[in-house]
């Protein structure tokens, strides 16, 4: 774990959002899924740098899709998540379920 990047818990989240969208998620659908799953609101620039500090750290890639009239002529930026974020991800969710396991949530049980 220490060679991997540190991830807060909204990097993680918009990360896995990301990777349940199989390269079809951009700025305004992340931020619709994200509301949707955890029901919190969060606002597009919000998302937008997320997904940015994301890509900076090697985890999501990038492209620029086809424009559209409705946008003004400007093309969405698609992100997916690249083979190092998933091993990020693995290893985080690993690390987690490594403390869950060795809590005690109820003071009644042995």
């Amino acid at each position: 774990m220490k060679d991997l990047p540190s991830i807060g818990s909204l990097e993680e989240t918009v990360l896995l959002i990301v990777l349940t969208l199989n390269g079809k998620g951009y700025g305004v659908s992340v931020a619709a899924s994200y509301r949707e799953r955890t029901g919190k609101e969060i606002s597009v620039p919000a998302i937008h740098t997320v997904l940015k500090r994301l890509e900076n750290k090697g985890l999501l890639t990038s492209a620029l899709g086809e424009s559209s009239a409705a946008r003004g002529g400007r093309p969405k930026r698609y992100f997916d998540v690249t083979p190092y974020g998933i091993k990020v991800l693995k290893a985080w969710r690993e690390t987690r379920n490594s403390l869950w396991d060795s809590v005690n949530l109820n003071p009644l049980d042995p």
